[in-house]
Protein backbone atom coordinates (compact mmCIF):
# COMPACT_ATOMS: atom_id res chain seq x y z
CA UNK A 1 0.00 0.00 0.00
CA UNK A 2 1.57 3.63 -0.99
CA UNK A 3 1.98 5.13 1.83
CA UNK A 4 4.46 8.71 3.10
CA UNK A 5 5.73 9.33 6.35
CA UNK A 6 4.90 13.33 6.67
CA UNK A 7 5.16 15.15 9.08
CA UNK A 8 5.14 11.95 11.54
CA UNK A 9 1.84 10.47 10.22
CA UNK A 10 1.01 8.46 7.52
CA UNK A 11 -0.52 9.49 4.63
CA UNK A 12 -2.11 7.31 2.03
CA UNK A 13 -1.71 7.90 -1.74
CA UNK A 14 -2.18 6.68 -5.23
CA UNK A 15 -0.04 7.84 -8.39
CA UNK A 16 -1.94 6.88 -12.11
CA UNK A 17 -1.65 8.34 -15.52
CA UNK A 18 1.15 9.48 -17.72
CA UNK A 19 4.88 8.55 -15.99
CA UNK A 20 6.06 11.40 -18.84
CA UNK A 21 3.08 13.62 -17.93
CA UNK A 22 3.02 16.92 -16.17
CA UNK A 23 2.02 16.43 -11.71
CA UNK A 24 -1.50 17.30 -11.19
CA UNK A 25 -1.94 16.87 -7.30
CA UNK A 26 -5.95 15.94 -6.39
CA UNK A 27 -6.88 17.19 -2.33
CA UNK A 28 -10.25 15.79 -1.29
CA UNK A 29 -13.04 17.56 0.66
CA UNK A 30 -13.96 17.33 4.43
CA UNK A 31 -15.45 13.92 5.00
CA UNK A 32 -14.31 12.00 1.52
CA UNK A 33 -10.89 10.08 0.50
CA UNK A 34 -9.00 10.20 -3.02
CA UNK A 35 -12.11 8.06 -4.17
CA UNK A 36 -14.05 11.19 -4.80
CA UNK A 37 -12.33 11.69 -8.07
CA UNK A 38 -13.80 9.31 -10.04
CA UNK A 39 -15.80 11.33 -12.11
CA UNK A 40 -12.37 12.82 -13.36
CA UNK A 41 -9.93 10.31 -13.51
CA UNK A 42 -10.54 9.39 -17.22
CA UNK A 43 -10.18 12.50 -18.30
CA UNK A 44 -7.02 14.07 -16.03
CA UNK A 45 -5.28 10.27 -16.54
CA UNK A 46 -4.61 10.76 -20.39
CA UNK A 47 -2.78 13.78 -19.95
CA UNK A 48 -0.98 14.29 -16.42
CA UNK A 49 0.84 12.13 -13.60
CA UNK A 50 -2.22 11.85 -11.31
CA UNK A 51 -1.54 12.04 -7.38
CA UNK A 52 -4.33 11.29 -5.45
CA UNK A 53 -4.19 11.03 -1.67
CA UNK A 54 -6.46 11.00 1.32
CA UNK A 55 -5.72 13.97 3.46
CA UNK A 56 -4.98 13.68 7.35
CA UNK A 57 -7.51 11.91 9.13
CA UNK A 58 -9.48 10.68 6.69
CA UNK A 59 -9.15 7.80 4.18
CA UNK A 60 -6.62 5.40 4.56
CA UNK A 61 -4.51 7.62 5.96
CA UNK A 62 -4.01 7.79 9.35
CA UNK A 63 -6.37 10.59 12.04
CA UNK A 64 -4.74 11.77 14.99
CA UNK A 65 -7.04 12.31 17.55
CA UNK A 66 -6.14 16.51 17.86
CA UNK A 67 -7.33 19.44 16.26
CA UNK A 68 -5.45 19.91 12.97
CA UNK A 69 -4.96 23.12 11.60
CA UNK A 70 -4.77 24.31 7.50
CA UNK A 71 -0.94 24.90 8.04
CA UNK A 72 -0.38 21.30 8.75
CA UNK A 73 -2.99 20.63 6.13
CA UNK A 74 -1.26 22.71 3.70
CA UNK A 75 2.38 20.96 4.76
CA UNK A 76 1.52 17.80 4.24
CA UNK A 77 0.95 17.94 0.87
CA UNK A 78 4.20 19.88 0.23
CA UNK A 79 6.04 16.77 2.11
CA UNK A 80 4.40 14.54 -0.04
CA UNK A 81 5.83 16.31 -3.35
CA UNK A 82 8.89 15.94 -1.44
CA UNK A 83 8.39 11.79 -1.12
CA UNK A 84 7.34 11.40 -4.61
CA UNK A 85 10.44 13.83 -5.83
CA UNK A 86 7.80 16.36 -7.37
CA UNK A 87 9.41 20.07 -7.68
CA UNK A 88 6.63 21.71 -9.40
CA UNK A 89 2.64 20.02 -9.86
CA UNK A 90 -1.02 21.97 -10.58
CA UNK A 91 -3.36 21.31 -7.90
CA UNK A 92 -7.00 20.60 -7.45
CA UNK A 93 -9.29 20.88 -4.44
CA UNK A 94 -12.43 20.73 -3.72
CA UNK A 95 -13.87 22.07 -0.32
CA UNK A 96 -11.30 21.69 2.15
CA UNK A 97 -9.05 20.37 -0.75
CA UNK A 98 -9.90 23.86 -2.29
CA UNK A 99 -8.52 25.44 0.95
CA UNK A 100 -5.45 23.30 0.84
CA UNK A 101 -5.03 24.61 -2.93
CA UNK A 102 -4.72 28.57 -1.59
CA UNK A 103 -2.77 27.61 1.09
CA UNK A 104 -0.26 26.21 -1.42
CA UNK A 105 -0.65 29.52 -3.91
CA UNK A 106 0.36 31.70 -0.88
CA UNK A 107 2.89 29.79 1.09
CA UNK A 108 4.88 27.48 -1.39
CA UNK A 109 4.51 29.38 -4.86
CA UNK A 110 7.63 27.67 -6.12
CA UNK A 111 5.74 24.17 -6.14
CA UNK A 112 2.78 25.35 -8.10
CA UNK A 113 2.33 25.20 -11.94
CA UNK A 114 -1.74 25.88 -12.02
CA UNK A 115 -4.47 25.84 -9.14
CA UNK A 116 -7.44 25.07 -9.67
CA UNK A 117 -10.19 25.72 -6.61
CA UNK A 118 -14.03 24.31 -6.52
CA UNK A 119 -16.40 24.90 -3.83
CA UNK A 120 -14.20 26.08 -1.24
CA UNK A 121 -13.89 29.74 1.04
CA UNK A 122 -10.96 31.48 2.04
CA UNK A 123 -12.69 31.68 5.63
CA UNK A 124 -16.25 30.48 6.58
CA UNK A 125 -16.35 32.17 10.28
CA UNK A 126 -18.96 30.91 12.58
CA UNK A 127 -16.41 28.83 15.07
CA UNK A 128 -19.13 28.30 17.52
CA UNK A 129 -20.77 26.83 14.29
CA UNK A 130 -18.17 24.49 13.53
CA UNK A 131 -17.45 23.65 17.16
CA UNK A 132 -21.04 22.31 17.44
CA UNK A 133 -20.45 19.83 14.60
CA UNK A 134 -17.16 18.59 16.34
CA UNK A 135 -19.19 17.86 19.52
CA UNK A 136 -21.87 16.45 17.87
CA UNK A 137 -20.01 14.10 15.49
CA UNK A 138 -17.25 13.27 18.68
CA UNK A 139 -20.46 12.44 21.04
CA UNK A 140 -22.47 10.42 18.05
CA UNK A 141 -20.62 9.41 15.43
CA UNK A 142 -20.61 10.45 11.87
CA UNK A 143 -23.70 8.84 11.15
CA UNK A 144 -25.53 11.71 12.36
CA UNK A 145 -24.20 14.03 10.29
CA UNK A 146 -24.46 12.41 7.29
CA UNK A 147 -28.41 13.25 5.95
CA UNK A 148 -27.49 16.33 6.71
CA UNK A 149 -24.50 16.91 4.66
CA UNK A 150 -25.50 14.83 1.93
CA UNK A 151 -28.39 17.26 1.81
CA UNK A 152 -26.05 20.44 1.42
CA UNK A 153 -23.68 18.22 -0.56
CA UNK A 154 -26.17 17.69 -3.60
CA UNK A 155 -29.27 18.89 -5.02
CA UNK A 156 -32.29 17.11 -4.41
CA UNK A 157 -32.65 16.46 -8.15
CA UNK A 158 -28.94 15.50 -8.47
CA UNK A 159 -30.30 12.82 -5.40
CA UNK A 160 -33.05 11.64 -6.95
CA UNK A 161 -31.25 11.16 -10.43
CA UNK A 162 -28.83 9.81 -9.27
CA UNK A 163 -28.20 7.61 -6.20
CA UNK A 164 -26.17 5.72 -6.83
CA UNK A 165 -23.12 8.14 -7.07
CA UNK A 166 -24.81 9.58 -3.72
CA UNK A 167 -24.73 6.25 -1.53
CA UNK A 168 -20.89 6.47 -3.15
CA UNK A 169 -20.22 9.48 -0.94
CA UNK A 170 -22.45 8.40 1.94
CA UNK A 171 -20.10 5.27 2.23
CA UNK A 172 -16.94 7.43 2.15
CA UNK A 173 -18.76 9.98 4.55
CA UNK A 174 -19.50 6.84 7.09
CA UNK A 175 -15.66 5.30 6.67
CA UNK A 176 -13.90 8.48 7.91
CA UNK A 177 -13.36 8.40 11.67
CA UNK A 178 -15.10 11.09 13.88
CA UNK A 179 -11.41 11.91 15.33
CA UNK A 180 -10.14 12.57 11.68
CA UNK A 181 -13.24 14.67 10.83
CA UNK A 182 -13.21 16.62 13.89
CA UNK A 183 -9.75 17.52 13.51
CA UNK A 184 -10.43 18.74 10.02
CA UNK A 185 -13.11 20.90 11.33
CA UNK A 186 -10.79 22.47 13.81
CA UNK A 187 -8.72 23.59 10.97
CA UNK A 188 -11.75 25.31 8.84
CA UNK A 189 -13.00 26.50 12.06
CA UNK A 190 -9.65 27.97 12.58
CA UNK A 191 -8.54 29.11 9.43
CA UNK A 192 -8.69 33.36 7.73
CA UNK A 193 -6.64 32.99 4.57
CA UNK A 194 -8.28 36.07 2.99
CA UNK A 195 -5.64 38.25 3.44
CA UNK A 196 -2.62 36.00 1.42
CA UNK A 197 -4.76 36.04 -1.51
CA UNK A 198 -3.51 38.52 -3.03
CA UNK A 199 -0.35 37.31 -3.19
CA UNK A 200 -0.98 34.09 -4.82
CA UNK A 201 0.82 34.56 -8.56
CA UNK A 202 -0.22 31.14 -10.35
CA UNK A 203 -2.63 31.17 -12.40
CA UNK A 204 -5.98 29.86 -10.97
CA UNK A 205 -9.16 29.42 -11.43
CA UNK A 206 -12.22 29.15 -9.09
CA UNK A 207 -15.25 26.78 -9.57
CA UNK A 208 -18.23 27.28 -7.86
CA UNK A 209 -21.83 25.80 -7.14
CA UNK A 210 -24.64 28.46 -8.09
CA UNK A 211 -26.91 26.23 -5.40
CA UNK A 212 -23.87 25.81 -3.01
CA UNK A 213 -25.10 26.55 0.08
CA UNK A 214 -21.92 25.58 2.33
CA UNK A 215 -19.50 28.02 -0.17
CA UNK A 216 -21.89 30.06 -1.33
CA UNK A 217 -21.54 31.69 -4.62
CA UNK A 218 -20.79 35.49 -2.89
CA UNK A 219 -17.77 33.17 -1.15
CA UNK A 220 -16.43 32.30 -4.41
CA UNK A 221 -16.92 35.51 -5.84
CA UNK A 222 -14.48 36.88 -3.34
CA UNK A 223 -11.80 34.77 -4.45
CA UNK A 224 -12.01 35.20 -7.58
CA UNK A 225 -11.98 38.93 -7.20
CA UNK A 226 -8.94 38.43 -4.96
CA UNK A 227 -6.92 36.36 -6.54
CA UNK A 228 -5.27 38.21 -9.14
CA UNK A 229 -5.89 37.10 -12.95
CA UNK A 230 -8.46 34.47 -11.17
CA UNK A 231 -10.76 32.97 -13.80
CA UNK A 232 -14.37 32.18 -12.28
CA UNK A 233 -16.93 29.38 -13.87
CA UNK A 234 -20.33 28.96 -11.73
CA UNK A 235 -21.72 25.40 -12.77
CA UNK A 236 -25.68 24.78 -11.17
CA UNK A 237 -24.68 22.80 -8.45
CA UNK A 238 -24.30 22.01 -5.03
CA UNK A 239 -21.44 21.38 -3.06
CA UNK A 240 -19.56 18.66 -4.72
CA UNK A 241 -19.64 20.18 -8.41
CA UNK A 242 -17.14 17.46 -9.29
CA UNK A 243 -19.78 15.16 -8.93
CA UNK A 244 -23.11 16.66 -9.54
CA UNK A 245 -21.72 18.26 -12.97
CA UNK A 246 -18.84 16.51 -13.67
CA UNK A 247 -19.06 16.66 -17.32
CA UNK A 248 -18.83 21.13 -16.81
CA UNK A 249 -16.44 20.52 -14.42
CA UNK A 250 -14.07 18.52 -16.26
CA UNK A 251 -14.78 20.78 -19.14
CA UNK A 252 -13.37 23.58 -17.56
CA UNK A 253 -10.94 21.81 -15.98
CA UNK A 254 -9.35 20.03 -19.23
CA UNK A 255 -9.52 23.71 -20.95
CA UNK A 256 -7.56 25.48 -17.66
CA UNK A 257 -4.89 23.14 -17.61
Amino acid sequence: MPEAQVKGISLYYEVSGRDDGPSLLLSNSLGTSLDMWWPQMEMIESRFRVVRYDSRGHGRSEAPDADYTMDQLGRDAVALMDHLEIGKSSVCGVSKGGMVAMWLGANAPERIDKLVMANTSAYLGQPEAWQSRIDLVRNEGMAALVPILLERWFTAEFRERCPIDVKRVEDGLLATTAAGYAGCCAAIRDMDQRASLASITAPTLVIGGLSDPATPPENTQFLADSIPGAQLVNLQSAHLSNIERAGEFNAALGDFL
